[in-house]
This record gives structure tokens, sequence and C-alpha cells, in this order.
């Protein structure tokens, strides 16, 4: 059975304690239109500006990329976090295990496990202690279902095993196709079945999946044990239609999701942090503005909603339940 402990990780040199609550610095790396773009070294002391002791960094260009980010410039980020008083919660690895399945030649997988374990050496160099990965996308005219599955639990748990050299636990985020929903989550840990290997369970898809109430609350109670870190963004729903030329109607497509600030969309988190809470969650909770947000990209818009969700987040997370230190949300 996949184990429940507790999340190993590294306090090499004492980093700054980070809090619960994180800012995610995919929220100002100009991933889309119109967003504004922040170097890591202008990100950290912002986040600190905004109230946060707590980041999760991007672990690819334009932010962490090992390409840039060797171990002298790791250190000095590690300096400029301290200076600020922030801490890093988490480091996002970008990883589909069955991308270029149509080239057999090609050692996709084993390079994604090297990406991440070279991640977590810069983790632990800046003092966190879990790297986020993805598991795969469905690709049925390359790889049947239990061929993409097999790939991806191998993967993941070639990443586990040598994430645990630097005290750094790897969680798994619902987010690809694979293990998309909590019972599939479950089972994939299960197999993989490394201690360091953990979830990392969002709202988003279950909340897509038609998971609300009591439905989402026995999701997240099932999971929970195995829950270190969540990432959080809210949306709403956008009704799209094609017109059907010579009929005089239009045809329902697939709903948009739009990002929105957060409390304002249709994702039940006042479910979701209440079991977890229950569930005596203690991992890390990352606010991410990955996609077009309502208000746009401008620096305004995003610090706006960066202070929204620290606002929002009184009172959804009960004091002392980090395990650093609480979060203040006062100055927010």
């Amino acid at each position: 059975m996949a184990k429940t402990n507790g999340t190993p990780g590294s306090k090499r040199g004492a980093p700054a304690a980070p809090d619960q609550l994180a800012l995610h610095s995919v929220s100002y790396a100009g991933v889309w239109r119109g967003q504004a773009r922040l170097t890591l070294e202008e990100f950290v002391p912002r986040a600190a500006a905004l109230g946060y002791r707590s980041v999760m960094l991007v672990g690819k260009r334009p932010h962490l990329s090992l390409l840039d980010y060797d171990a002298p410039r790791r250190a000095r980020l590690r300096d400029l976090l301290d200076a600020h008083g922030v801490g890093v919660s988490c480091v996002a690895a970008y990883t589909d295990f069955t991308a270029g399945a149509d080239r057999a030649d090609i050692p996709n997988a084993e390079m994604q496990a090297v990406h991440v374990t070279e991640l977590s050496r810069a983790a632990r160099d800046l003092g966190a202690s879990v790297v986020r990965v993805f598991t795969a996308y469905e690709r049925p005219d390359q790889l049947s279902y239990p061929e993409a599955w097999e790939r991806c639990v191998g993967g993941i748990r070639d990443c586990a095993r040598r994430a645990a050299d630097f005290g750094v636990t790897i969680a798994v985020q619902n987010h690809h196709d694979l293990a998309l929903d909590h019972e599939g989550m479950i089972e994939l840990l299960d197999q993989v079945g490394e201690p360091n290997c953990k979830a990392a369970f969002d709202a988003w898809a279950p909340a897509i999946q038609g998971l609300s109430g009591e439905a989402l609350a026995a999701a997240v109670r099932a999971i929970a044990p195995h829950v270190v870190h969540t990432t959080v963004a809210d949306y709403r729903r956008r009704p799209r239609y094609r017109y059907v030329p010579g009929l005089s109607t239009y045809a329902r497509e697939v709903d948009l999701s739009q990002a929105v600030p957060m409390g304002d969309g249709f994702v039940d988190y006042g479910t979701f942090f209440a079991t977890l809470r229950e569930a005596g969650f203690r991992g890390s909770i990352a606010y991410e503005i990955c996609s077009p947000i309502r208000g746009g990209g401008s620096l305004e818009n995003l610090d706006a909603c960066a202070r929204r969700f620290r606002s929002y987040m009184e009172g959804q997370i009960s004091p002392g339940a980090s395990g650093a230190a609480a979060p203040s949300l006062a100055s927010a």
C-alpha cells in the first residue's frame, strides 16, 4: 500500500521557514498573452511585499531553469530569499511521461527523470523539500492505456528514488489525463510504492468532474493522508456556441474555464479546505495565475489577485496547521 507518512525534507542551512500559503512564480512568468513577466530576482521581493513568506518556483524558463541557475546562482537566489524572509515550499517540474512515445529510440522518460533529479538538487539547495510533477497525457494512437500507465508509474518511481537522495518528496499533481481522479491518484501512488512519493491534489480537476459538497468531501477524505501540497486557482464557466449554417441555430460547445479572483468561481473551495483541515493537512497551499484571468495580466491586477487569495484564505486554514510557522494574514 502507498505509505502516508509525513513529508521528508531537508532543513540544511536553516532557510527562511515557509508559511503554509505560497505564491507560485508562474503568476508572474509571462506564460499567457498579456501577462507581466518578472525574473525570479524581481519576483521574490514582490512576493514578500505582498505579504508572502513562501513561494513556489517554476522549474523551467523563464524562472528556475537548470540551464540558467547553476549552483553559484542558486546560492545567490537563496541569499535573496533569506534576505526577504521568504522560503521555498515547492519547485514545479513540468513532466509528461508518455511524451515522445512515437519515437521509442529517444529515452524521453529517462530524460525527464534526470531533469527531475536535478530539480530536486536545486530544491535542496534552496531549502525546499517538495518537487511537483505531472503524470501523462493519453496518446491512444501511440500507446494503449495500460502501456501509458506503466510508463507513467515507472517514470515517477525513478524520480522519487533519486529525489530521496536530496531529502525531497515528489508530489504528483492531478493535472494530466492519467490519475486525474482521486481513486486513480491513490492507485498510482500505491503502484509507485516509494515513501517519498505523495499527492499534490487540487480542487480544480474534481470541480471539472462535477464534484462539490459531500461528493468532494468524500474524495478529499480519501486522498488527504497522501496530500503534501495543493495548488489553487478559481474559475468560472463561460458557455460557448457555434452557429450551424442552414439550421438557423447554435450548437453548444465545451465551456471555457476562465480564471477569476479567488472566491468568484465555481470551485467548491469551502468544502475542499474544510475537509483538508479536518484531516489535519499540514502541507503547502500555492496560489497560481497560470492562464488569462479576469482583469488582465498587468502587474496591478496580478498583485490584486495575489492579495485577494490571502484575504480569502483567512479562516480556511486553522492556526498552526502549517508544518512551519502559521501564516499571518494581517499584512495582506
